[in-house]
């Protein structure tokens, strides 16, 4: 379910693909919204869990970006998802 990124290169292919997604026109509305709401819990300077309560306030930023990239990419049609892949591989 989750893939792991094993290099820099790899992290760059990957978010020109969720990029690429977001731009495509077959993306549904649902998926472009959550990958921007992913993007934006990253950045946002407050985390619904401060991060200066032990643990707790870190395992949320772990959890809750990839759980709504994951939910997002499901929504995705494979044919956006794979055209999103060759392009962003440069094909």
């Amino acid at each position: 379910m989750f893939e792991f990124i094993k290099s820099a290169k790899e992290l760059k292919n990957k978010l020109n693909t969720y990029r690429l997604v977001v731009k495509d026109k077959r993306t549904p509305k649902a998926a472009k919204m959550l990958l921007w709401l992913a993007i934006g819990y990253t950045v946002m300077p407050f985390d619904i869990i401060p991060d200066f309560i032990p643990i707790i306030g870190h395992i949320d930023d772990a959890i809750i970006v990839p759980l709504l990239i994951v939910i997002a990419v499901k929504m995705v049609p494979n044919e956006v998802m794979e055209d999103a892949k060759r392009k962003a591989n440069g094909g």
